[in-house]
């Protein structure tokens, strides 16, 4: 049975945890900032939480929005928060991340536009309007984790050595020059789809080591897209410049950008528990990464990068980091590990201000900017207290939650109404909607994702699988 961490039953015990480890978070209960509003350049965002991306896997076979994916955007819309980003869905069918992604294109364009119109209502008929509610389509290329065949922007032993989904991951060329181009027409023109549509932002995926954000650390990659800086960021710009020209001044650009890519870890790559694969000094392969001790971050060139973005027209960056597939502990402190990854090698409480301390620097770094904070999920109904003294310190402009969400999608209503989040609604990082993503489900791929413990819809799902997978019991 994996350690327990969060056992705190109070506010002051979790105070005293972070006093003992010496960790920077800081928690305010008097919610006032997270209520300010949020001015994205001619647009306002009614308060400053937000919903991140959380992909469902319950599209249809095609890339629509299926009665699931449609269930939660409308129980986002209701919940409360003022800025809703909308899930990854992919630009191209080769570039879908599973068989249940959304995908953006001619034939689903009118199913996405309902599930827009379907969550703006939501919010109407709680709120009595929407006219200060940002909702945004996430754009992805997912790269070397499309799931029909790698799509791989640079050659890294590392991280081709844990690439899942096509056997000999490794073995792939990486993507020539011309098909990098040919995907970055395919996102400007799904940024000028999803405009058409009436989505308030589109956001140019930069992260999790999917193309754009695999092509940021494509150093040892020849030709325009890799090496120097300036090369690596090539594309993105070319992208970005192009999207601002298509869309217009109405529609926002935004962008989820990792900070940090981490390096592999975990037991599925036949190390100890919790002890990272040893790579090579000075590393070369990730973005934001200290290149002679790879554990730790350098945000030198993300601090950089967001000042590029500014000027190149981006409106808001939502700061992540790590891998779902190699390091979840970096992207997503988890109080219990994925069914099949590995036992954290630190408390998450680190992990929590890792991502305060990355998200600072991007926002110190952009400061005209508003910066998105994550990794705020595993503090459970606490979070909300961190959010707020985080804004009010200038750490951030705005803070969402993911995993959260998929939990308490009410979490910003409730918030605002009583002062404080509810225990028994509120995220408990156990990784059981991980596990469902996990999960075969025959020809359809993945099992639709939602919280386990928080919702009777997937809690029945989860049994399904348990019964037609037993390899994700738990021990």
């Amino acid at each position: 049975m994996p350690k327990r961490f969060f056992t705190y039953k109070t506010l002051e015990s979790l105070q005293e945890e972070i006093a003992r480890l010496h960790a920077p978070v800081r928690l305010e209960t008097d919610l006032k900032a997270c209520f300010e509003p949020l001015h994205i350049r001619h647009r306002t965002a009614g308060n400053r939480l937000a919903v991140h991306p959380m992909e469902g896997c319950d599209g249809t076979a095609d890339g629509k929005p299926g009665e699931l994916t449609i269930r939660r955007w409308e129980r986002f819309g209701a919940g409360g928060a003022k800025l809703i980003w909308g899930e990854a869905t992919a630009v191209s069918e080769e570039s879908r991340a599973n068989k249940r992604q959304l995908l953006i294109n001619d034939a689903n364009l009118s199913a996405l536009e309902a599930t827009l119109l379907k969550t703006r209502k939501a919010h109407r008929d709680v709120f009595g309007g929407d006219g200060d509610l940002l909702v945004g389509l996430q754009l992805t290329h997912s790269g070397r984790y499309s799931f029909k065949k790698p799509l791989i922007a640079q050659r890294d032993p590392d991280v081709d050595a844990v690439t899942k989904g096509v056997a000999g991951a490794e073995t792939y060329p990486i993507l020539a020059d011309w098909e990098l181009q040919k995907a970055a027409d395919q996102i400007v023109h799904a940024a000028a789809m999803a405009a058409k549509i009436g989505f308030d932002f589109v956001d140019i995926k930069q992260c999790h080591r999917y193309l754009l954000s695999e092509l940021l650390a494509a150093r040892l990659r020849p030709g325009p897209y890799g090496g120097s800086y300036e090369n690596r960021t090539r594309l993105a710009r070319e992208i970005i410049l192009r999207v601002k020209e298509e869309i217009g001044q109405d529609t926002l650009i935004g962008t989820r950008l990792n900070v940090y890519d981490g390096i592999p870890y975990g037991e599925n790559l036949d190390t100890k528990e919790g002890e990272p694969k040893p790579v090579a000094s000075p590393y070369l392969g990730g973005w934001g990464v200290d290149a002679e001790n790879p554990i730790q971050p350098d945000y030198s060139e993300p601090t950089r990068y967001a000042k590029d973005l500014a000027e190149w027209g981006v409106d808001i960056i939502n700061a992540t980091m790590g891998s779902p597939y190699y390091n979840p502990h970096v992207g997503r402190p988890f109080e219990r590990p994925p069914i099949d990854g590995y036992t954290t090698p630190e408390h998450p409480l680190f992990g929590v201000a890792r991502h305060f301390e990355a998200a600072e620097a991007i926002q110190r770094g952009a400061p005209d900017v508003p910066v998105i904070g994550t990794g705020y999920s595993w503090l459970q109904r606490f979070f909300i207290y961190a959010a707020e003294a985080n804004i009010r310190d200038g750490r951030v402009s705005a803070v969402g939650v993911g995993r959260g969400a998929l939990a308490y999608p009410d979490f910003a209503l409730d918030a605002r109404r009583d002062g404080e989040l509810s225990r028994q609604k509120s995220c408990v990082a156990v990784s059981y909607c991980t596990a469902l993503m996990r999960g075969k489900h025959n020809e359809l791929g993945q099992f639709p994702a939602g919280c386990v413990p928080r919702d009777k819809i997937y809690a029945e799902i989860y049994k399904t699988m348990l019964a037609t997978d037993p390899s994700k019991m738990e021990s």
